[in-house]
């Protein structure tokens, strides 16, 4: 949601901050700008091709700002888009985040004189930061930076340049990430450290309340309005060309099947096939506080709640520890009482999720442990939690997550068996090191059916509804089917446990209402078989998502797509990805940009 670009060098500042910006496409927006002190600005509503159309020749200079801009306050709209300026035309800035006091700051600026020209909350941090700069003598643009935040209500990432220092950016954050990026005698700034990756891998985070200087000279870090000598760099091992096509028509596709390559990459190290033991490295330091959990609560958004709900079966069957699952939005406003015997797990792909970096401050309010699932080394809520576990997914490009789900899943398992020592035996735990290690071939052989799948999505393309069904493990993988191909695909889509059918759902079934079942071998296959049944009397169509070898199946559902057999707790991370598949193929069809569905960003970095 939203991307901050910057550039204070000796290298031309225009293609860098424009080949800033592509890189930050794949997070979701509706306007983009560029500004050069020494050149000006140029914005405008639509995509960053209709910027790089507009920008002329002659705007030339070593240093400059950027943004692409994903509308909250104000309608996308060339004077709406980003960066933003006071009165004078002195200062400029972009924003990611929002003012929550704007509307009363906008009234006092303009008793002071000033005169807004746009819809947006972001503006009045422009004219808070030039009236500082021309009413309260020769001060530093860090300085008045600092005592204009310090009447802001809400979250920001913000980049600021005052025409007469053309060679400095200030930049801040709270609540919205900014990373730099350390060159030689060049330095970056993005809201995103994997569009840093073709000039640099070593990167600064900055943390809530941070204020950053830069310059071609160096860089410094401000905190509590403090020159830090203590903040060192982090190494990015992410390669370049991880967040390239590399010959797939769409990043999403690429992901999709690079999931085999994903699941080596997150038991990597954590799991011993002789032994069944899991070792999870960055859950060391609390290993005796979680001896002592009894109650576990898991925490995220969207695609993440979904990964959380199978979470929740995974932790009380192999772990036999009580579970909830709740969305972040929602957790601050519940009323029960937090014991400290609970631990909070917060799963995010960004790891800069909004919401849920505050359910996770809102669990530390309470005391309670907390964990992180996050993709994004250095992001904000792997920095906060009090330990977590990284996915090692890689870059994810698609806003609609495919590859870091599935690590999700199996990050939560691998977590759940490192709960079970007690509940498990020996030969138990072997058994599923042994079932997990055969996972990335199970894939690929699913992903060899990418064409039978769409064929399938062809045949289907043209239904206005679907329903997704499953059962326990299954239940949550029917919602994120139908979320993925809501998302990518704009068909109206529900997922529904299906011992639920007979309780309203069913009313909509007809010939033109598929039912896409999730029906592996497992100890409600049966019972989920009925429910196919029920739809077929009703004439309705089914897509049935079963173990290789149930001939069963076949003669009941209208099509099958078959996965391997595994373990029950494993299934998920199979069957999701034929839904993967048929949403994105269907997507496809329709000719919509799967990469980037609209009103969708990837990083949700405001409330």
């Amino acid at each position: 949601m939203c991307g901050i670009y910057g550039y204070v060098g000796k290298k031309e500042a225009t293609p860098i901050l424009l080949g800033g910006l592509r890189a930050l496409e794949y997070r979701g927006y509706d306007s983009a700008g560029i500004f050069l002190p020494e050149s000006g600005i140029v914005k405008t509503k639509g995509a960053v091709n209709e910027l790089i159309k507009r920008v002329p020749k002659k705007i030339k200079g070593t240093s400059g700002i950027a943004h692409t801009r994903w509308a909250t306050h104000g309608q996308p709209t060339n004077n709406n888009a980003h960066p933003h300026t006071g009165n004078t035309g002195r200062v400029w800035l972009a924003h990611n985040g929002i003012i929550e006091n704007y509307q009363e700051l906008r009234e006092k600026l303009k008793k002071q004189g000033s005169v807004f020209k746009t819809d947006t909350d972001t503006e009045v941090l422009a004219h808070l930061i030039e009236y500082r700069l021309t009413k309260t003598g020769d001060i530093p643009l860090e300085k008045a930076v600092l005592a204009a935040l310090k009447q802001v209500h809400g979250t920001y990432g913000i980049v600021v340049m005052d025409k007469e220092e053309p060679e400095k950016i200030v930049a801040a954050r709270l609540g919205s990430p900014i990373a730099l990026g350390l060159g030689e005698g060049e330095y970056f700034i993005s809201s995103d450290p994997s569009a840093l990756l073709e000039h640099t891998r070593n990167v600064v985070y900055l943390n809530d309340g941070d204020v950053a200087v830069l310059t071609p000279l160096g860089y410094s870090v401000l905190v509590n309005g403090k020159k830090s000598t203590k903040r060192t760099a982090e190494y990015l091992d992410w390669d370049a060309v991880d967040i390239q096509k590399a010959g797939y028509d769409h990043f999403m596709l690429k992901e999709i099947m690079e999931i085999p390559e994903v699941l080596v990459n997150s038991a990597r190290g954590r799991i011993n096939k002789k032994t069944g033991e899991i070792k999870l490295g960055g859950l060391e330091e609390v290993r005796d506080k979680l001896k002592d959990i009894k109650r576990i609560i898991i925490v995220g958004c969207g695609t993440a709640s979904y990964a959380g709900l199978v979470g929740k079966y995974l932790f009380m069957d192999l772990a036999h520890i009580p579970t909830t699952v709740e969305f972040a939005s929602e957790f601050r406003y519940q009323k029960t009482p937090l014991s400290k015997d609970t631990a909070v797990i917060a799963i995010s792909q960004s790891g800069e999720t909004a919401d849920t970096l505050a359910a996770v401050r809102e669990a530390k309010k309470h005391g309670l442990l907390t964990l992180g699932i996050v993709n994004a080394v250095g992001s904000t809520i792997a920095r906060e939690t009090d330990a977590g576990v990284y996915n090692h997914a890689g870059p994810e490009i698609g806003v609609a997550s495919t590859k870091a789900f599935i690590s999700q899943l199996e990050v939560l398992t691998l977590l759940a068996l490192s709960l079970s020592t007690k509940t498990l035996s020996k030969t138990e735990r072997q058994k599923y090191a042994r079932a997990i290690n055969a996972l990335p071939k199970q894939v690929e052989e699913i992903l060899k059916q990418k064409n039978t799948i769409k064929k399938l999505a062809k045949k289907y393309a043209r239904s206005k509804n679907f329903s997704f069904i499953g059962r326990t493990y299954q239940y949550p993988i029917a919602m994120e089917g139908a979320l993925k191909l809501k998302e990518l695909s704009y068909v109206h889509a529900e997922g529904y446990c299906s011992g639920e059918l007979k309780h309203g759902p069913l009313a909509m079934v007809d010939s033109s209402f598929p039912t896409v079942a999730l029906v592996p071998k497992s100890a409600t296959y049966k019972k989920t078989v009925s429910n196919i049944e029920e739809i077929k009397a009703r004439k309705g169509p089914v897509i049935a998502v079963a173990t290789k070898g149930d001939t069963l199946i076949k003669t009941i559902a209208d099509d099958v797509v078959y996965i391997p057999k595994t373990l029950e707790p494993l299934a998920p991370i199979l069957s999701v990805v034929p839904l993967q598949l048929f949403a994105y193929y269907v997507g496809v069809l329709k000719g919509y940009d799967v990469d980037k569905p609209r009103n969708l960003a990837k990083s949700v970095t405001v409330e």
